[in-house]
């Protein structure tokens, strides 16, 4: 879905791409935090929300990112802006691996760009295993929880409780494929520190998922933009909404201006 309009044609639009077993309403709260600020191209990725679950075992971030690349040739956008969230990330760094004239700025939050360690990969396989042996439902009712600030769990149970409803609507071998398409992915720490385009950074204090330090790593640079949210674990798009929206629409701006 698309939301918003551009201030000015020669704006690029900002793509937001939804993390694994999501979709694009995990942006729901987010979006009108986001009015007026410019044209946001909101998708559901393959095998999520109501896009289609590809035949094949595995779907690679590069494929990802060639969706959206057709995406964006069948929107007529030269150029965007790209943000993903957790595996929306790992699909941004492919798609500025792969498509790197196709972007103005990119940025990841709540994801990192380091692959996943020993231990994350054998947990590919089980979550991939589960996913096709039992359906989406168990995995996700516990996932949920876990996306979450530990003092958000209890807080936030209509959010909790959002977030796994969400989930209900992937595909789950379409999920399995996507688990082991992000257990194969390689090291892209080089696509940030390289990048010649803005760099946004978003990290959650309290996300038990990605932790701030492996999404920030060690890059520094006078086009990269850190932002570390208090009081968020992994879904800061539902958990804080608002400071989340700032980040972004600023960070646009700094981008549209060349200040940047």
């Amino acid at each position: 879905m698309t939301y918003g309009r551009k201030r000015r044609e020669a704006d690029p639009a900002v793509v937001l791409l939804h993390g694994f077993c999501g979709s694009s309403a995990y942006w729901e709260e987010t979006l009108p935090h986001l009015e007026g600020s410019g044209l946001y191209i909101v998708p559901d990725l393959r095998g999520h929300g109501l896009s289609e679950a590809p035949a094949g075992t595995v779907y690679a971030m590069e494929e990802f990112a060639d969706d959206l690349l057709r995406l964006l040739d069948a929107l007529g956008e030269r150029e965007a802006i790209v943000l993903g969230h957790s595996l929306g990330g790992y699909i941004t760094l492919a798609f500025a691996g792969k498509h790197p004239d196709r972007l103005r700025g990119f940025g990841l939050v709540h994801s990192t760009p380091l692959p996943d360690t020993e231990e994350a990969k054998a947990g590919r396989d089980k979550t991939a295993q589960r996913l096709l042996a039992e359906g989406a439902a168990p995995f996700v009712n516990e996932l949920a929880p876990k996306l979450f600030a530990a003092e958000n769990r209890e807080r936030m149970p209509d959010k909790v409780a959002r977030t796994a409803a969400i989930g209900l609507g992937v595909s789950p071998a379409g999920a399995a494929a996507t688990a082991l398409g992000m257990k194969a992915r390689p090291d892209r720490s080089g696509v940030v520190r390289s990048a010649s385009v803005p760099v946004l950074l978003v990290a959650g204090e309290g996300d038990a998922v990605v932790a701030p330090e492996r999404t920030f790593i060690d890059t520094e640079g006078p086009n990269v933009r850190r932002v570390l949210l208090a009081g968020c674990g992994h879904m800061s798009m539902m958990e804080a909404p608002a400071k989340l929206a700032e980040a972004i629409a600023g960070f646009t701006e700094w981008v549209i201006s060349g200040q940047a």
